[in-house]
């Protein structure tokens, strides 16, 4: 027997208040394969999905296959999205480095574009991943009712309403209000630190003194010279001769 979900009750955050704003470069630009054009297109669409959910993607982490199926139109945006939810990139560096807590926080924020409602709303998360596993939850959030209205099949996820009218600063982005590791595993992991490169080397008072060949030795004998420069010359135009001063052929 399966436990229920947990209720929690919805607060009043931004992207539940319907927008009136005009569109502009600040708005978040939507990723859907019923734009896709091209095969450029496509690609950024890829990155875009990277982005959202790995923040960066190196070669190694990249899923090939599922681009490929992406692509070819085997699979949509969303089943796009569970295989990367459920690819070991994803579940190495969030799941195993963070508490059940955080992991949903992060999961929630990349997947339905909003932030956690409340303690609750974790607490009832975490129960159905720790009952139903990583699977569990990912299908979860991407059968819910938030979900399938706000992306759809062929949406990629996006941080929904980010920038607030009437405000200075807009809401920071998920990547940064909840970096991949919380404040426990950074001070356990001893980061951030600094790394000298090299060490700090002192000199002493006989290691300061000029060298033979050091130009500063021969400082005191050039500021005893009493070099005089050259004046240019100071010649009028109106006392040129032009007619004899010009060459020219003669026959």
């Amino acid at each position: 027997m399966s436990i229920p979900l947990l209720e929690y009750s919805p607060i009043s955050q931004n992207q539940r208040v319907p927008g009136y704003e005009v569109p502009g470069d600040e708005q978040p630009r939507i990723y859907s394969t019923q734009n896709v054009l091209s095969s450029a297109d496509m690609d950024n669409l890829i990155e875009a999905a990277y982005r959202q959910f790995f923040f960066h993607a190196f070669a190694a982490d990249r899923e090939r296959f599922l681009e490929s199926q992406l692509r070819s139109g085997q699979i949509n945006v969303r089943d796009f999205v569970r295989g990367l939810l459920l690819s070991n990139t994803y579940k190495r560096s969030f799941y195993d480095l963070n508490s059940n807590y955080r992991f949903v926080e992060q999961t929630v924020q990349r997947v339905l574009g909003r932030d956690v409602y409340s303690d609750r709303e974790k607490i009832a998360w975490s129960i159905v991943v720790a009952t139903k596993g990583i699977a569990g939850f990912v299908d979860e959030l991407l059968n819910s009712e938030e979900y399938l209205n706000a992306f759809g099949y062929d949406t990629l996820p996006y941080q929904r309403r980010r920038v607030l009218p009437g405000r200075a600063e807009g809401e920071l982005p998920f990547n940064i209000k909840s970096p991949r590791y919380d404040e426990y595993y950074r001070n356990k992991f001893g980061f951030p630190q600094v790394v000298w490169q090299a060490v700090a080397r002192s000199y002493g008072a006989r290691e300061k003194q000029a060298k033979a060949g050091n130009p500063a030795l021969f400082l005191d004998m050039a500021r005893s010279i009493n070099a005089k420069g050259n004046p240019p010359q100071r010649l009028s135009a109106l006392n040129v001769d032009y007619e004899r001063v010009v060459p020219y052929r003669r026959k």
